[in-house]
């Protein structure tokens, strides 16, 4: 069960970073788990373990580290119009 609350709760990590950098339309379900569970392994190591914590992961961080991984990945890969 503990598997299953992770990829849940790194998977609204992961929407929300893709609402605050404009690219939620654009990823998938997997991409937003893959972003939050990266991202927040990112910005635990990069700001720590603070703030309140849900299925092992900080917030506060994992949402900075996805955010961060979401614009870098954009950016090398994102759609030119």
């Amino acid at each position: 069960m503990g598997l299953i609350w992770s990829l849940i709760v790194g998977g609204v990590i992961g929407a929300i970073a893709g609402a605050l950098t404009n690219m939620g339309g654009s990823m998938g379900i997997i991409a937003n788990v893959v972003a939050g569970l990266v991202g927040s392994a990112i910005g635990q190591s990069l700001l720590g373990h603070w703030g309140p914590t849900l299925a092992g992961m900080a917030i506060i961080p994992s949402i900075v580290g996805a955010v961060i991984l979401v614009a870098v990945v954009s950016f090398f890969f994102g759609r030119r119009a």
